[in-house]
């Protein structure tokens, strides 16, 4: 910025020589200038420095600590009654697991399966008596769902080949790979044996067909335990299903218990000695929440704009006054990404805490969306706090250092990300049948960062051994080699990638070195926000950029 006065002398000469304008339009064009240069400085001062300059409160600042504060207790206030309904599930389907397959142990190492027929049928005729006999069994408030006063039945559907035919002894099959299903329903309060429930279904299975059976019940339920919390309870539908998988056809018949919830408000419900003054301060709580985050929103929505507005009369300014270019780095310094942050934080938690209304109201059930929302607003809240850690010094240089080094640190990751999904396709293929770490893709992927991390090394190796020599041999060629790779290679350069970034920041900082011309250019304004210097109301609303101005 050596350069900016000679031009700006050789201006109002060039106009002496036109005859276009008068003696004292250096003396307005350098007043513009410095006028100009501490608007540009006021606009990247920090909140204190602003309070001091011109005597305005931080309104963002105070309003961004108060949403730390009840942003941070709406979401533990969520995260308790969410961690409640999960662990409700969770209990439930354990019980169901216990409730209806035979023998079934909560330590059970591998899948549950069975290997017979006398098996097969044996456990489908327990589940089916264990449903029948659900009242006198559990110890849980379970129970039969009725539809248009009828009990809902349990139903069992079996899927098979149509039209197979399989000899293994003579090497011949003949299949049509049509799939039919075949179902029958057992309703409640039929309360049969294995021998008058054989007779009763007469229900047959060809197992060299068969591609599963599924057996498909609904039980209701009431979650009591946020009755402690202050909290109304909630009405459970478990939609269950039993599958026996011979999709394989490998003589083991996976057997699998999952369900699926609906959650809802109970009919007919009286709690006593509670009363609605709890659910409306927990709604006029979230109301405030969505209200400080709608001003928050607005505020910052208007600096961004004000800063784009800036960024422009920057550029043309700079380009009309000493004939340059503002380079993409020096026009993004007016985009505050901390408030692109804040924004999409208050976007995220009015839509969390609009859902969280609709889930205490009973209407929706949606709590999975509502956690993700509400914890990544929260996220976002307490990563903002670093905008203000950087108003010191010593702190401000490690965040210097992570936006300065950010593009090249993805730059280095999308080259590494070539490296490491080679690897990751290459162990899928080769070692996924062999290692259980490798069995499908993402397990690749998640198993392959843990060692870049040093996590969990050995048991990899080891779970390798009493393999066939080929497999057992490539893969010690391919962990060391991808160890020594990453680990000594490509993390090494990553972290010296960050260091010297952190070097030359601190290197600038020492030096006090302008590492833009949009630096230098305000660092030419000496004025301290307690001269008085700022105390106007007059804001331009744009630069006289004619050279005849």
């Amino acid at each position: 910025m050596e350069d900016s006065e000679p031009l700006l002398a050789a201006r109002p000469e060039e106009r002496r020589r036109n005859g276009h304008c008068r003696w004292s339009t250096h003396t307005k064009e350098s007043k513009m200038v410095e006028d100009f240069r501490r608007r540009l400085k006021y606009f990247f001062m920090n909140p204190c420095e602003k309070y001091r300059a011109r005597g305005r409160k931080p309104w963002k600042l105070m309003l961004q600590i108060l949403k730390i504060v009840i942003i941070t207790v709406q979401l533990v206030s969520f995260g308790l009654s969410n961690e409640m309904m999960v662990t409700f599930k969770e209990e439930n389907l354990m019980t169901f697991r216990h409730l209806f397959l035979k023998g079934y142990k909560d330590h059970r190492l591998g899948s549950y399966a069975l290997y017979t027929k006398a098996d097969v049928y044996d456990h489908m005729y327990y589940i089916i008596n264990r449903y029948l006999n659900l009242p006198n069994l559990t110890v849980g408030n379970l129970a039969y769902e009725r539809a248009d006063g009828k009990y809902t039945p349990l139903s069992v559907c079996q899927e098979f080949y149509r039209n197979s035919s399989i000899d293994p002894g003579n090497e011949t099959f003949h299949i049509d790979p049509r799939i039919d299903k075949d179902c029958f329903s057992i309703f409640p309060r039929q309360l049969l044996d294995n021998t008058s429930l054989a007779s009763h279904v007469n229900f047959s299975l060809d197992f060299k067909s068969l591609l599963s059976v599924s057996m498909y019940l609904t039980l209701k339920t009431i979650n009591l335990q946020t009755v402690r919390h202050h909290e109304l309870p909630d009405c459970y539908d478990f939609h269950i299903v039993i599958m026996f998988d011979n999709r394989a056809h490998s003589g083991k018949i996976k057997v699998d218990v999952k369900n699926d919830v609906r959650i809802y408000e109970c009919r007919n419900w009286n709690v006593e000695g509670t009363s609605d003054k709890n659910d409306y301060l927990l709604l006029s709580f979230d109301s405030v929440v969505i209200l400080a985050c709608f001003t928050s929103l607005i505020l910052c929505m208007r600096s961004v704009i004000n800063g784009i507005q800036l960024q422009f009369e920057f550029n043309i300014f700079f380009h009309a006054y000493f004939n340059k270019k503002v380079s993409w780095s020096d026009r993004m310094e007016f985009v505050n990404g901390w408030y692109i942050l804040i924004i999409v934080s208050d976007t995220l938690t009015i839509a969390g805490s609009a859902l969280k209304i609709g889930i205490q109201t009973k209407y929706l059930t949606n709590y999975d969306v509502c956690s993700i929302l509400l914890g990544t607003a929260t996220m976002f809240v307490w990563v903002g706090v670093i905008r203000y850690l950087g108003f010191f010094k010593k702190y401000n240089i490690l965040i210097l250092t992570l936006r300065k080094a950010f593009p090249n640190v993805i730059r280095f990751c999308c080259c590494a990300a070539m490296i490491y999904l080679g690897y990751c396709f290459c162990g899928w293929i080769v070692l996924g049948p062999y290692h259980d770490k490798f069995r499908t893709l993402d397990k690749v992927s998640e198993c392959l960062f843990s060692l870049i991390n040093g996590d969990d090394m050995y048991a990899t190796f080891l779970n390798m051994r009493d393999k066939s020599y080929m497999v057992w041999l490539f893969s010690r060629l391919y962990l060391y080699s991808f160890i020594s790779l990453f680990i000594y290679m490509v993390l090494s350069l990553f972290i010296a990638l960050i260091t010297d970034t952190y070097e030359t920041i601190k290197h600038h900082q020492q030096d006090k070195v302008p590492v833009s011309q949009l630096q230098a250019f305000i660092a030419e304004c000496r004025d301290q926000p307690e001269s008085g210097r700022y105390q106007t109301d007059e804001e331009p609303a744009s630069c006289c950029l004619s050279p005849c101005c």
